[in-house]
């Protein structure tokens, strides 16, 4: 509990109906979670605009509300709170009603287009091995310490990542390390958190439903760095074509890692393999059990931002040899009669590029590639086409099928896939609506030794079709099929 005084601390206010020395209980966004002693927040979001719901609020028993837009009508028991900008002052008040706990940890964030699980997982098990106590915030899932909290978002709400960063801090964690997403930045979901640093992996093409054009979803990125303050490192890929980008305006301590460029921090990747790599990483040798030059990217972040992060060289070094990835990132499985299978998140053109170039890169003479690829529904629609032809790049077959259609129909999201397809390729594609039947037929379709590549859902153990999620888990079907064989 605290007064409507200390919550708005920090934060530029336009005008104020009623007392400031009110006590609130609770912060909501959502008038459905109003109760008695609760501070309304109305945000404009892309579906709706809470100012819609002030009214349902009051009738709630809100005690005050925080608005760009005062009501026609005031309601003399509640206070009105005007500010310019609604979004950035829940990050404020949620901030300020948990103790502001992001200022007792030292908090990473992780940004880019492909490897944001990968990395904040592996400081996450990292930091783990070398007897911190941490907490993770991930598209797959939210820890505190060892405890697993389901995750929603790649970047929860501004209340919940503070609840949750509290959740932390009394649990005795010392460091978190979060995925931050574009939509979570332009939302301005981070807003009133304080970064130790943050990293950048890559940016591709993706979420241009949301963003519109590929420049906006740089600036969302960039931004994260923007508004990192003095005392944060910046880490960047400076591979990356817009790796410098992210740089340009931070003030914070700006640092590199590469490993074709001139950076601050090196690798390179010596002997590849299905079971793992030999990385060279700063003059120093080390095997890792996960494999493809991305995660030999991933893991020079990890290093990077450990260093950065003053932690001791040898003792990083002997811990990343020992942990491993993400689920549902490069999992293999494998037959009785030879055939491997790989689970893999892929779902950019440039993910699905990475890991097929991996495994082409690894397979024997003679193996075929077998991929199982489908896209998103009610997302970005301009990359199905493409996500096609760059699997076929590399696949000697491939079966186009479903991943959560979501309220699309499946049969035309297959069909935009299909318009990449090149004429040559088309005898060796196949599409099949139904995802288990897709997974079954590559299997069928694969002779030992042959690889079978299932891609788009990783970790993933539903499919969502028409607003409801049915079990589904592409790890469990290859088993599934595999045991039948």
């Amino acid at each position: 509990m605290m007064k409507l005084k200390e919550l708005l601390h920090a934060i530029p206010v336009l005008q104020v109906i009623g007392p400031l020395e009110v006590e609130v209980d609770t912060i909501a966004f959502d008038s459905r979670q109003v109760q008695q002693g609760t501070l309304f927040v109305a945000v404009r979001g892309v579906h709706t605009d809470g100012h819609l719901f002030v009214g349902k609020a009051v009738e709630g028993k809100a005690v005050a509300v925080v608005v760009e837009e005062l009501p026609e009508h005031t309601d003399d028991a509640v206070t009105y709170v005007q500010v310019s900008d609604s979004a950035y002052a829940l990050g404020v008040l949620a901030a300020n009603f948990y103790g502001n706990p992001s200022q007792e940890l030292k908090l990473v964030g992780v940004t880019g287009t492909n490897g944001k699980t990968t990395v904040a997982t592996l400081l996450y098990n990292l930091f783990r091995q070398l007897g911190y106590h941490v907490g993770l915030l991930s598209t797959v899932e939210n820890r505190i310490g060892e405890k697993v909290v389901p995750a929603t978002h790649t970047t929860p709400d501004p209340v919940a990542l503070n609840k949750l960063m509290r959740q932390m801090v009394d649990d005795g964690c010392d460091y978190c390390f979060m995925e931050v997403s574009s939509h979570a930045i332009v939302q301005q979901r981070i807003v009133g958190l304080k970064f130790a640093g943050g990293i950048f992996t890559n940016i591709t093409h993706d979420h241009l439903d949301f963003h519109k054009t590929f420049e906006n979803y740089i600036k969302a990125k960039k931004k994260f760095f923007d508004d990192l303050d003095r005392y944060a490192f910046a880490l960047t890929n400076v591979d990356d074509r817009n790796g410098n980008v992210m740089l340009q305006n931070t003030v914070a301590h700006r640092k590199t890692y590469g490993l074709h460029n001139m950076a601050d921090f090196k690798a390179k990747v010596l002997e590849s393999h299905f079971d793992g790599m030999l990385l060279q990483i700063d003059s120093h040798d080390l095997w890792v059990k996960l494999v493809g030059g991305f995660n030999a990217y991933n893991l020079l972040a990890v290093y990077s931002a450990a260093i950065l992060l003053e932690q001791e060289t040898s003792k990083v070094l002997v811990a990343l040899s020992e942990i491993s990835g993400a689920e549902g990132r490069f999992e293999t499985v494998r037959s009785k009669n030879g055939v491997v299978g790989i689970v893999d998140y892929a779902h950019t053109p440039d993910a699905v590029e990475n890991v097929l170039e991996t495994i082409k890169n690894l397979r024997h003479e003679g193996q075929q590639i077998i991929t199982v690829l489908g896209c998103g529904g009610d997302r970005d629609k301009t990359k199905r086409p493409e996500m096609a032809n760059v699997a076929l790049k590399y696949s000697d077959k491939l079966i186009i099928t479903s991943d959560n259609p979501r309220t699309e129909d499946p049969l035309q999201i297959i069909k935009d896939m299909e318009a990449g397809v090149p004429v040559e390729k088309k005898k060796n594609t196949f599409s099949i609506a139904d995802r288990r039947e897709a997974i079954r037929a590559a299997c069928h379709l694969a002779s030992p030794g042959d690889i079978v590549l299932v891609a788009g859902k990783g970790h993933e153990k539903y499919q969502e079709i028409n607003g409801v999620r049915h079990h589904f888990d592409d790890r469990e079907e290859l088993e599934k099929t595999f045991n039948e064989q």
